[in-house]
């Protein structure tokens, strides 16, 4: 096996199938990256049975093969070469790697033990790569991350026949976002995948430049696995099993009690008053015809309060909620202004769910292409 890259192009392409891999896998070789030349392409691939990763690029290539080598290592030996071009070739049970006058010599691994990689047939569709990549930014961060219910540390993706919907929740608040979906028919009753949060967001940031992504669904089989394709990139993952709970309908209906609200002005003061507070403690927020007032009670009675303005319609609300939880909803509305919105429970001094969606003026609809629902805690006075 010998061929010769363009450096830039192979150091992208190593950097690609590694990102995902874990930084410690149960047996060796799956550390590594399995790269196969033929013709004029060279194809780099990883795959830990639960995700992988598969690439092409053009190369000259001299001799075909097929050879395995430390995947982490050598993306960061590509990373660094010194000339524009880099060429590869097996010897014995090594591969040489030259750019300009650096050589590396790496040791290979048995290409027959490599696991094959997963082959996904199902339901195909598209999104905007950019939309999908922006969607699992703002939702995937309010999947759980605790281990001991697994079926909430990941993203549902739940396919109509002209929509995708992520949706996510770690039980304190729900986070949703709707995207167009055009492709392969859809059964009426739809279709879903529970993805693992952490791996949805790599995937994300991947293919977060590209203008067309196929995802494709295999659902219903002894391997549930879903696939992401664009530009000669693949990634699968294996979804998780169990059902999703029916957060869908802890949305509220209507909201006729709302403030809107400078997105900024509530994230940079949240962020102050916040200062004084024990970690998860809760910060009240009372949104008034007056504008929102922010009060903090911390330990050795530090005490903290601002207001900013805010345009209030229907009834005023109290509501206490953590921080950190709140701006996580507010910075991914992307949007110059916020609706929050009030619920209201069956009991008169207890408020509901805060639903939080996006508005790009004061006076404007709010959009419900992106809606976060925050579980407040309960003043007690």
């Amino acid at each position: 096996m010998k061929f010769e890259v363009n450096k830039d192009v192979f150091s992208e392409a190593v950097s690609f199938a590694v990102k995902l891999l874990p930084q410690r896998t149960t047996l060796p070789i799956l550390s590594g990256v399995l790269i196969t030349v033929e013709d004029d392409t060279v194809t780099i691939s990883s795959f830990d049975y639960e995700v992988s990763a598969k690439t092409k690029v053009a190369a000259s290539v001299d001799t075909p093969g097929q050879v395995i080598v430390s995947g982490r290592l050598l993306s960061e030996i590509a990373q660094r070469l010194p000339e524009d071009s880099v060429t590869l070739s097996l010897s014995g049970t090594s591969v040489s790697v030259v750019s300009g006058s650096a050589k590396f010599t790496l040791a290979t691994m048995p290409v027959e033990e490599y696991p094959n990689l997963p082959e996904v047939e199902g339901v195909s569709g598209s999104v905007s790569g950019e939309e999908f990549s922006q969607a699992v930014g703002q939702v995937a961060p309010a999947a759980s991350r605790d281990d001991v219910t697994p079926v909430i540390t990941g993203v549902l993706l739940d396919v109509s026949s002209s929509a995708l919907v992520m949706m996510a929740t770690d039980r304190y608040r729900v986070a949703a976002k709707e995207l167009s979906w055009s492709g392969g028919s859809v059964a009426a009753e739809g279709l879903q995948a529970l993805i693992p949060s952490r791996t949805l967001a790599e995937i994300g940031k991947t293919f977060a430049h590209t203008s067309h992504l196929t995802i494709t669904l295999s659902v219903g089989g002894e391997r549930e696995l879903v696939a992401f394709s664009s530009d000669q990139r693949t990634v699968t993952t294996l979804l998780i099993k169990g059902s999703f709970p029916p957060v869908q309908k802890l949305f509220p209906e209507t909201t006729p009690d709302y403030a809107v609200v400078s997105t900024q002005d509530l994230i940079e003061a949240t962020r102050r008053v916040a200062l004084v507070l024990e970690r998860e403690a809760p910060l009240r927020y009372s949104f008034s015809a007056d504008g929102v007032a922010l009060e903090a009670l911390g330990s050795d009675q530090a005490q903290a309060s601002e207001e900013i303005n805010g345009h209030l319609v229907g009834k005023e609300c109290v509501v206490s909620l953590k921080p950190q939880f709140l701006i996580d909803g507010l910075a991914a509305t992307h949007s110059e202004f916020v609706r929050v919105s009030f619920t209201h429970t069956d009991n008169p001094n207890k408020p509901g769910p805060v639903l939080l969606t996006a508005q790009k003026s004061q006076d404007g609809d709010a959009s419900e292409g992106y809606r976060y629902l925050l579980q407040p805690n309960l003043l007690m006075r």
